[in-house]
């Protein structure tokens, strides 16, 4: 490799700090709070002590359930300084989803928000493990969440059986430097540092365990091809939960000195708001979030001429959608980026001198560093420019595994180290590729992946449905929406609404099932493999939808 970067992401944010102790680090329009890097720095040591005097140790999964606060950043790096490992939960989850990760990560902490749009988070969390409300000053001790022993609450009026976030700078006094010192001294890059839950085909998320050397070494490669520098500020409106937040955000912005600017909840006014008070050079987004602010009532009242760059990612972009985002909103160099969370997550991404053509055609080229090849999905023979096969990728991006899944693993990555995307595309002869399909049956809806699997084993534990079929359909706003075929057990009978809500609460609203339809049976093929293109064409037809709605 020509630039790789061996350090720990601790190590990284002291040599960042050193580099460009003055620079912005992290910055809450709202909440009028400015960290420069010297005191970001600062509070991530704080917090790191905290942890260390709390027992949280080298090597343990530490779980996070919050929007974009503050906090969620100094974690990041915080748990980073200790080895612990921060499994990020997604924001949308509700209780059978929180369950299931605590428990498949073996968790020993959480940090949580109180709520976030129509789910109450402390609730939710009391409801999967009730023996919170009676713990004491001892740790917490769960039949069904074993690891778990302390909930950490980030906010005011904390609730019974938790400890405050703000307690654990006070707590970490206790810390020396020295002590810190030498448990930093004892990681090693090629640690696992990060783990995302992505849905998986067997029907059940599986934690992608992300290293320093994945993050970083991706983050600085993703930076380059912004040319971010020291005086570039970039707006994050996008989930830190998703590596869009926490790896082309922060890590991106760390690895160059760029100051990080969060919005919090995305709201299309408060990031066009954000954009003009800190002059931000940069922006990210999916291109809803872009569609949003274009589309926004007050849009022509804001001065975004700082901007210059970005990212639009988590599906295609529309070409006017990429015009406007150049001429209108002035990123004449944003960027397009592809890949997936096993990837670290980006795989390849366009330059900024790109033409707008190849923008909006292609996902760009390989980063620096990454092979890609695209391979005939029967023989698995590398294909020449313009074929289509799957997309493979080789190199420091590659995930370290699905932890405790090494059967999942083997089949994601060959023995050659070839991490297999599942996704279909062709690369033309310079190295630009353009994703034509998906082998894998996966859902993205509005920039999140959904894999039917993982909806069809929830719904199959209804008591009146026998079988069910979940797949894709066009949507103008979102690329695609879910739809669920289902046949019902004999001499029952079942409304959509029902099936719709069992499933509120107790799996993520952009999982339900917009389309429900009851079946006798499904298209087969003659060996009897149930055929859902079929279900999804003639789903087409009947709901009248639009086919070139649905992004490639």
């Amino acid at each position: 490799m020509t630039q790789a970067i061996h350090v720990t992401v601790g190590k990284l944010l002291d040599d960042i700090a050193e580099r460009y102790p003055a620079n912005e680090a992290l910055v809450y329009h709202e909440r009028g709070l400015r960290y420069t890097y010297r005191e970001f720095n600062e509070v991530c040591r704080k917090v790191a002590k905290g942890l260390l005097k709390l027992g949280v140790r080298k090597g343990d999964n530490v779980s996070i359930w919050a929007y974009n606060v503050p906090e969620w950043v100094v974690l990041q790096f915080a748990t980073a300084k200790i080895g612990a490992i921060l499994v990020t939960v997604n924001t949308s989850y509700k209780s059978a989803e929180l369950e299931y990760i605590l428990n498949q990560s073996d968790s020993s902490t959480l940090f949580l928000v109180k709520s976030f749009k129509d789910t109450d988070y402390v609730a939710t969390l009391n409801e999967v493990v009730p023996e919170l409300a009676s713990v004491g000053n001892g740790p917490l001790d769960s039949p069904k969440l074993p690891f778990l022993k302390r909930v950490v609450f980030i906010g005011d009026d904390t609730p019974t059986g938790m400890l405050n976030f703000s307690r654990l700078e006070e707590l970490g006094s206790d810390v020396s430097d020295a002590e810190l010192a030498a448990v930093e001294a004892t990681l090693d890059c090629h640690d696992t540092i990060n783990m995302q839950y992505t849905s998986g085909t067997t029907g059940f998320p599986k934690g992608v365990m992300l290293t320093h050397f994945n993050v970083i070494n991706n983050g600085f490669n993703i930076g380059e091809c912004m040319k971010l520098t020291g005086k570039d500020r970039l707006c994050i409106p996008v989930p830190f939960f998703h590596c869009f937040g926490c790896v082309l955000g922060v890590m991106a912005c760390v690895t160059h000195g760029t100051a990080m600017v969060p919005v919090e909840i995305f709201d299309p006014l408060k990031v066009l708001q954000t954009i003009e008070k800190e002059k931000c050079t940069a922006v990210h987004g999916v291109p809803t979030m872009f569609i949003a602010e274009l589309e926004h009532p007050e849009f022509a009242q804001f001065d975004l001429t700082s901007l210059r760059t970005g990212i639009m990612a988590g599906s295609n972009c529309p070409i006017e959608v990429m015009k406007k985002v150049i001429s209108q909103m002035h990123a004449s160099e944003i960027t397009i980026a592809y890949g997936q969370t096993e990837s670290s997550p980006v795989i390849t991404q366009t330059r900024t001198d790109d033409a707008v053509e190849l923008r909006v055609a292609t996902v760009g080229r390989a980063l620096p560093d990454v092979e890609v090849k695209i391979v005939d999905i029967e023989s698995g023979a590398v294909l020449p420019p313009g074929k289509q096969g799957e997309l493979c990728t080789r190199g420091y991006l590659v995930m370290k595994g699905y932890y405790k899944m090494p059967d999942e693993t083997a089949r994601a990555i060959d023995a050659d180290k070839w991490l297999h995307t599942g996704d279909l595309a062709i690369m033309d002869e310079n190295g630009y590729c353009k994703i034509t399909g998906r082998i894998k049956q996966m859902i993205i809806r509005g920039g999140e992946n959904i894999y039917p699997r993982e909806i069809e084993e929830f719904l199959y534990t209804h008591p009146k449905i026998s079988d069910v079929q979940v797949y894709g359909v066009p949507d103008r706003k979102y690329g695609e929406q879910v739809m669920a075929s289902i046949i019902l057990k004999k001499g029952v009978e079942m409304a959509e609404d029902e099936v719709r809500d069992f499933c509120r609460g107790r799996i993520a609203n952009y999982k339900i099932p917009k389309y429900v339809k009851f079946v006798e049976s499904y298209p087969m093929t003659a060996s009897g493999k149930i055929q859902k293109f079929k279900m999804r064409d003639m789903a087409i037809k009947e709901l009248q939808l639009e086919e070139a709605d649905l992004p490639a």
